[in-house]
């Protein structure tokens, strides 16, 4: 079992990401490929989750289109993953936050986490 993570490790190269969580607005730059043209699209919503550890390590984004609610789950070790920006820190009390998905207007609002730099 430790051999295989050892060797997980040297296969696959990690992008040094910001540190986020869920609660938190991100905006992900992923590579699209159609056909032989390769072009960026950004995916901005909040971080629904993340789960896993190691190469099967995934997070779940969740953005509003329209009235249309779209998630994405993207693998972190993602070779199509170009950039990640935090927009927004969310405060919230659980890891997973799956009660988000039936909330619309004011009661979608997520608090922002107060930095103190005392």
């Amino acid at each position: 079992m430790n051999l295989i993570s050892e060797i997980q490790k040297e296969l696959v190269a990690r992008k040094e990401l910001p540190q986020f969580g869920a609660g938190d607005t991100i905006s992900v730059s992923y590579k699209i490929v159609e056909g032989n043209k390769e072009r960026i699209q950004q995916f901005q919503g909040v971080v629904i989750q993340r789960r896993g550890s190691g190469t099967t390590e995934t997070f779940t984004i969740r953005k509003m289109s329209g009235n249309i609610g779209v998630e994405r789950i993207i693998p972190v070790t993602s070779p199509f993953i170009d950039s990640i920006s935090v927009i927004k820190r969310g405060a919230v009390r659980r890891a997973r936050i799956f009660y988000f998905r039936e909330r619309t207007g004011k009661s979608a609002r997520i608090r922002e986490k107060k930095n103190f730099s005392h």
